[in-house]
């Protein structure tokens, strides 16, 4: 469909959804918080002409919406997840096709069309410099200037075919730190990537992995990148397939180069590390300096009217978070497929994604019991394997309930027929009004208490690592949860405990002191109070938590909830309950359970931006129009 990344923004404004800035603007902070800005106020997609320090333009918020995702996919987004239907399910499949032999006809050809094309050569480039890039700086504390839409290219092999180059999207560190200007880049793959073995096997043989790295080109490109691909289909394969366009790519001294790209850096990285970071993240904190693979760069490739495409993440929701909705989207097909017995799963955006996953399994080991019986077993099993499960095994906290259970209703009350409602992993109270209701906290909360946990997560013990809780419910209702604040007029907090609030049905938010306070004084007002068993889970937050944020969810209880309790505790060293015990390795406790989700030595800073900047930048879409 578009051939090159200025074809689908012209696209865009001629049907009204993006806006042209024509102030100059600097890269500097100012250019990625009027991104934010425009993000929150639910603004177009922006194209910057004057980016201070570059020649090149730079656009933003391309696929910040969920009709802006739409148009731009509309001629391959049905055909891919047709395809995706198909490999999930081939029998099945095959049976529906004899009713719609169409779709049948549209999956063959829609992988067909979509194979990877050789076309175009050097010749359709210029050369330029790392420095000549815009130099985008996201955050006070950042370590330099970053690109973050990257799709980053490797090959296990250097004689390896095409179909088998896994393009990743991992944050390229451009300036700053020790890196040599123009000659290094830094390269900033998380745990558990493909990229990983690439590197694994090159070093292994002793040879320099060769990188490629491409900026811009066709939209499907850009998003290819960041969906989950398995380990055996190409992600070029995919960007053809959604941008109903065959990836065009040749090669050059044996670096692939993807012939509609606006920039491509070619270059290798060999055994030795150089510090990278900090960098503002997604989960709404710096990810410190550590360190991270050097790219040491031997080319860089520009179009002639090359425009700059980047992203600004930060406390969700971000632009990001639209990325992960239509991922979802695609590959739902592929989850009981790949995790039988997973009926459900859900990576809560609210809660940066990997420390939250809310999932629905099925509990059939014994289907001769009552409900009254029924305990998690064949959900223990489900939640193993979703541990072990391509970027799943990073999930840190893992509610999971029983599909045969009562479900609730939107508003969270629940529903005497079965057949009335069903659980919904994406109803967040709901799920945990149902959780809550049933959970044994002498029985159902499983700890990992030494393993890997998200690269970008600083609740653990050290850098990837920490540890990891799966709280299992199945069966009948043991509790009953409240929903009511006068409640709170009963509990009396101890000094140092204030402004109780009640978050949703069963669960509470309690400013605290300072982390080195313990929790003594407060399990103590907790056993004595009556509604101990309707609230079971109890969240201590830092005072005034909740009016930290610098967005627009400072007074969105909810969402507060989930970013400030699952960013800011690790399940071994901050879960704590009444009456705790360990019972053969396990610990178990009485209602309710206390998270510990105060600020910690060693968590990092919070993402701040300075007023003035946050001014400029509403100043300036103000000028433009776009308010």
């Amino acid at each position: 469909m578009y051939k090159s990344l200025e074809q689908a923004l012209l696209d865009l404004e001629k049907a009204g959804m993006l806006k042209r800035i024509h102030a100059e603007v600097d890269p500097h902070l100012e250019m990625a918080e009027i991104a934010r800005e425009n993000f929150r106020q639910g603004g177009p997609a922006l194209l910057f002409e004057h980016v201070k320090g570059s020649k090149f333009r730079a656009a933003c918020n391309i696929f910040g919406s969920d009709e802006r995702f739409n148009f731009l996919f509309r001629e391959g987004f049905e055909q891919t997840k047709i395809a995706v239907n198909f490999k999930a399910n081939p029998v099945e499949f095959f049976k529906n096709a004899f009713k719609h032999p169409l779709q049948l006809f549209k999956a063959g050809f829609a992988g067909i069309s979509s194979l990877p094309r050789r076309s175009g050569s050097i010749k359709d480039f210029e050369e330029c410099s790392l420095s000549d890039l815009p130099q985008l700086v996201s955050w006070p504390l950042d370590g330099g200037a970053f690109i973050t839409l990257p799709q980053v290219a490797t090959r296990p092999s250097e004689n390896a075919s095409v179909m088998q180059t896994n393009v990743g999207m991992y944050r390229i560190q451009i300036s700053g730190n020790e890196y040599v200007p123009n000659e290094e880049c830094g390269l900033h793959y998380q745990i558990k990537r493909d990229i990983a073995r690439h590197h694994q096997k090159a070093i292994e043989e002793g040879r320099p992995l060769k990188v490629s790295v491409f900026i811009g080109g066709p939209p499907s490109h850009t998003f290819a990148a960041v969906m989950p691909m398995p380990e055996n289909l190409s992600e070029l394969l995919f960007a053809g397939m959604l941008g109903n366009r065959r990836f065009r790519y040749f090669e050059h001294e044996g670096y692939l180069v993807s012939s509609d790209a606006d920039f491509c850096i070619l270059g290798e990285i060999e055994p030795d590390l150089k510090p990278e970071g900090p960098f503002g993240d997604h989960i709404g904190y710096y990810s410190g300096k550590h360190d991270f693979p050097c790219m040491k760069v031997k080319k860089v490739l520009c179009k002639k009217n090359a425009i700059f495409p980047f992203t600004v993440v930060g406390r969700p929701p971000q632009e990001d978070t639209l990325f992960g909705k239509f991922i979802h989207e695609i590959t739902k097909p592929m989850v009981p497929a790949s995790l039988p017995g997973v009926y459900g799963i859900h990576a809560v955006d609210d809660a940066g994604v990997h420390p939250l996953c809310l999932a629905l399994g099925s509990e059939a080991f014994r289907p001769y019991v009552s409900p009254e019986e029924r305990e998690p077993m064949e959900l223990l099993k489900t939640a193993n394997a979703l541990l072990g499960f391509n970027q799943a095994s990073l999930t840190k906290y893992l509610l999971i309930a029983a599909k045969e259970d009562v479900g609730f209703s939107a508003d969270g009350k629940a529903v005497a027929n079965k057949t009335a409602a069903r659980l919904d992993v994406n109803n967040v109270p709901a799920f945990f009004g149902h959780v809550l209701e049933r959970v044994h906290f002498d029985r159902d909360l499983h700890f990992q208490t030494a393993t890997t946990i998200d690269t970008l997560d600083y609740t653990g013990t050290s850098l990837n690592h920490g540890s990891k809780v799966v709280i299992a419910a199945a069966g009948a209702k043991i509790r009953e949860l409240r929903n009511n604040p006068s409640d709170l007029k009963t509990l009396a907090l101890p000094q140092g405990f204030k402004n109780a609030t009640v978050v949703m049905p069963g669960v509470l938010m309690i400013e605290g002191p300072s982390f080195n306070e313990t929790f003594r004084e407060l399990k103590e007002a907790l056993a004595n109070w009556e509604f101990r068993e309707n609230y079971p889970w109890i969240s201590i937050i830092d005072e005034g938590a909740r009016n930290a944020d610098n967005g627009e969810n400072a007074n969105n209880i909810l969402s507060d909830f989930l970013w400030l309790t699952f960013t800011r505790s690790d399940p071994a060293q901050d879960i704590y309950g009444l009456d705790e015990t360990v019972e053969n390795k396990h610990w178990k406790c009485k209602a309710p359970l206390i998270i510990d989700a105060r600020i910690k030595p060693q968590h990092q800073k919070q993402l701040t931006i300075p007023t003035e900047i946050t001014a400029r930048a509403k100043q300036i879409l103000k000028e433009a129009g776009v308010q």
